[in-house]
């Protein structure tokens, strides 16, 4: 279960609201990805992955992807196809 977790670097801003919004990630092969949205955050568990933290529903590349904040102050996405 935990190969299909893949900690990634992210470029976040905090609101004046206090709220924590990612706006890119760098994944494995250096690719960075722009946030176009935040569709939903929620506290959640990562099913495929394993761990619990923030679910960020984002809108990258016109898909949804889930980035999760863990409680450890982490980034990591859901390898595809696991």
């Amino acid at each position: 279960m935990e190969n299909c977790k893949v900690y990634v670097d992210v470029i976040a801003e905090f609101t004046k609201d206090g709220m924590l919004r990612p706006k890119s990630f760098t994944w494995v092969d250096g690719t960075v990805y722009e946030i176009q949205r935040i569709k939903d955050i929620r506290r959640a568990a990562s099913l495929k992955a394993g761990g619990v933290g923030l679910r960020y529903t984002c809108v990258v590349n016109g898909r949804d992807s889930h980035l999760y904040y863990e409680d450890n102050n982490m980034w990591f996405l859901e390898r595809s196809g696991a």
